[in-house]
């Protein structure tokens, strides 16, 4: 049984291990999703994620004889390297097995923290199953990324440091995938004041616990496809099942150009990185997805700051596209001298700025002198996009 002792015993155990880390509100922010936002910043902890306060906490309450034996444990990258930080400060070996598509940043963290790193194909549950596997075979301790009750007592800290840090919080918003974040988070808060609202973020390609509330037991998807890969989980825990069905008040998806568009405003807005989990919850905010916190005092859970560079650069691209700061037109021309010209003029008094131009002779159907115009074009929103289509066509171009 999870008890509010265990979650302070947890936050004895770790408070000298993990930053309290800060909350900040966003007045930008704010003024975007009509509440007022807060964000809890996890992605600024240490191993950059608030998965080392679940691993740790597990790691520290093994008896000698477990800890003689190694641990195991499977990951997606964030839970990696808190059991490697855990296992390297308690002398222990750490075998982590990751899915070979985890970003390669979150995999030489890892292995820096002294653990030895197994990629398996596939995703989240493919990395479970083999480390069940070497479990067995090798007799070594698996510390479960969510579904145990030590591991959740970790994350439940987070919950008593928001109730402390902000008094009169009226919901917490929090990212979803296997259920670990959310069950700590919403037992320590509901049962320390059951009138704060706690609603949960999926991604919409990877909705387990979703599809397992609303059929009423855990179920199992066939695949998950999303750019949040910290929570791309098949099946969520029977005991993180058990606690959200009992605490959450409710928990919603998102899309991956939702969230895209999170991680530009946090960048933009805030300075701050997110990864694709951690800013769920803000995606949720923004694009109005939970319900009754117009006004209200809102803070979101940003979990974790861990994404690849590579990725990076994609995912900004996205973002510029979902919050209209970038857009893509074809116009259709006759071939002759001047019309690029007073497109760009058009273009330009409207305060847009083309970025890229694609000139390509009309095809078949077309007229025989046309020719297509690809632009790209920086712009502040949707509504100086449309401006800009407008003065085009106002001007006699056509719009494909």
């Amino acid at each position: 049984m999870m008890t509010l002792d265990k979650v302070y015993h947890a936050n004895y155990v770790l408070k000298d291990v993990v930053r309290k880390t800060d909350i900040i509100h966003s007045s930008t922010l704010s003024e975007l999703s009509g509440c007022e936002v807060y964000l809890k910043t996890e992605n600024l902890q240490i191993t950059g994620s608030f998965k080392v306060r679940g691993a740790y906490y597990k790691i520290s309450q093994l008896s000698d004889e477990e800890k003689s034996h190694g641990v195991v444990a499977c990951s997606a990258g964030n839970h990696a390297q808190g059991v490697a930080l855990a296992s390297k400060k308690f002398g222990i070996r750490s075998v982590i097995c990751m899915p070979d598509g985890a970003p390669i940043s979150k995999v030489e963290a890892t292995k820096s923290y002294g653990a030895e790193v197994v990629l398996v194909p596939g995703v989240y549950d493919d990395a479970h199953n083999y480390s069940e596997k070497l479990r067995k075979e090798k007799g070594y301790t698996f510390i479960h990324p969510f579904d145990d009750e030590d591991v959740i007592a970790g994350q439940a800290t987070i919950g008593l440091e928001i109730i402390d840090q902000l008094k009169d919080v009226d919901a917490i918003i929090v990212p979803v995938g296997g259920g670990g974040l959310i069950s700590g988070v919403a037992f320590a808060v509901k049962s320390l004041n059951p009138a704060i609202k706690v609603y949960g973020v999926q991604a919409a390609g990877a909705p387990s616990m979703i599809k397992s509330l609303e059929d009423g037991k855990v179920e199992t998807l066939g695949s998950v496809s999303t750019i949040a890969d910290g929570i791309a989980v098949k099946e969520p825990g029977e005991h993180t099942f058990a606690l959200c069905k009992k605490y959450v008040d409710g928990v919603v998806s998102v899309t991956d150009d939702q969230v895209s568009a999170a991680i530009l405003a946090l960048i933009e807005k805030q300075k701050m990185i997110a990864e694709g989990a951690g800013a769920v919850a803000l995606a949720a905010v923004m694009f109005g997805k939970i319900p009754g916190i117009k006004g209200k005092k809102a803070v979101c859970l940003i979990s974790g700051g861990n994404i690849d560079v590579t990725i990076l650069s994609r995912v900004i691209n996205r973002g510029l596209l979902m919050s209209g700061r970038k857009a893509t037109m074809t116009v259709e021309l006759l071939d002759k001298p001047g019309q690029l010209v007073a497109v760009s003029a058009i273009i330009a008094g409207c305060g847009g700025n083309v970025i890229g131009v694609l000139h390509e002779r009309a095809n078949e159907g077309s007229d025989v002198n046309g020719c297509y115009l690809r632009l790209t074009i920086e712009t502040r929103d949707f509504a100086h996009i449309k401006e800009i289509e407008d003065a085009l066509r106002s001007h006699g171009f056509k719009l494909i």
